[in-house]
């Protein structure tokens, strides 16, 4: 008897378990009698050989078991979408669109269409003056700072200026009053005295002095730097709104002799017999949108 797991012969029926009978599975008692029972059904079904393989036909009560599951199943799923199937709509008729003519909206429509470059055209001029006074407002808080800065620059001299003074009318008083005690003493110390006060004095104001004017000259330098930067900033600038403008006036040239030639491009088809004006829905504007652009460029 062959083994159901693995075709072994010999196993006791899958009883055994030890490897060297060739089957490491046991087997159910019950198991036993319905595989019995299924290769005994086996055998009884038709074989048919070949050269590579046997081909044995398949159970006929199975196969028809199968197949009243499935048409059970296809059944159930028609009568399913059936149940679910939606019903018929029943609309009362009624008259759809808009309680404007088609005529008129066509002409509305056509006149959109040319005013529509005008309107772009009114909103990049828009942008551009926006865009500019956003320029020039930066430009004013540029100015602002700058300003600012040279004001605060100005009080810190002024301030250093004063302390200049200040020390000085300080260190004047205290040597006339040394002078001075010096000249009530003996009158031979006296002119040994004027005599080492006048070197003395003529060597500190000259000290002093060369000091002040060095700080005078760098202050100034300081200060022609600042001049300079910032009129060179100035420059540059009035430079960009200079280009800016000649930019912006050469589109707009452009732009006037573009929509000069179209209108006069439009004169000519309308005096034209057959032209756009003619026939059509625009024959009765009256040039609405034309003289529109005509009183707009002028």
């Amino acid at each position: 008897m062959s083994c159901p797991r693995n075709g072994a012969r010999g196993c006791g029926g899958c009883n055994a378990l030890s490897p060297r009978d060739g089957c490491l599975y046991a087997r159910d008692p019950r198991a036993a009698g319905q595989e019995d029972w299924q290769g005994q059904q086996q055998q009884q079904r038709p074989e048919q050989h070949s050269d590579a393989f046997v081909m044995i036909a398949p159970n006929p009560t199975r196969r028809d078991q199968l197949q009243k599951i499935a048409n059970k199943e296809l059944e159930d799923l028609a009568k399913w979408k059936e149940q679910r199937r939606p019903g018929v709509l029943n609309l009362a008729p009624q008259k759809l669109g808009g309680k404007t003519s088609e005529a008129e909206v066509r002409r509305k429509q056509q006149l959109d269409h040319m005013q529509s470059k005008y309107r772009q055209k009114l909103k990049r001029e828009e942008d551009e003056r926006i865009r500019r006074e956003a320029e020039e407002a930066d430009i004013l808080k540029m100015k602002a700072i700058q300003r600012e800065k040279a004001y605060k620059l100005e009080e810190k001299q002024r301030q250093q200026e004063w302390q200049r003074r200040h020390m000085f009318d300080e260190d004047h008083f205290l040597r006339n009053a040394e002078f001075l005690n010096r000249m009530d003493s003996s009158p031979s110390d006296r002119r040994s005295y004027q005599t080492d006060y006048r070197s003395l004095e003529s060597a500190s104001w000259a000290r002093n002095h060369t000091y002040r004017e060095l700080q005078r000259q760098e202050e100034n330098r300081k200060l022609q730097e600042m001049k300079e930067q910032q009129r060179r900033k100035a420059e540059l600038l009035e430079l960009k709104q200079r280009q800016e403008e000649k930019m912006r006036l050469r589109k707009h040239q452009n732009e006037q002799q573009r929509v000069n030639n179209a209108f006069l491009d439009r004169l000519q088809s309308n005096s034209q017999p057959g032209g756009i004006y003619q026939s059509g829905c625009l024959g009765n504007m009256g040039f609405t949108a034309d003289s529109w652009e005509y009183d707009y460029f002028q």
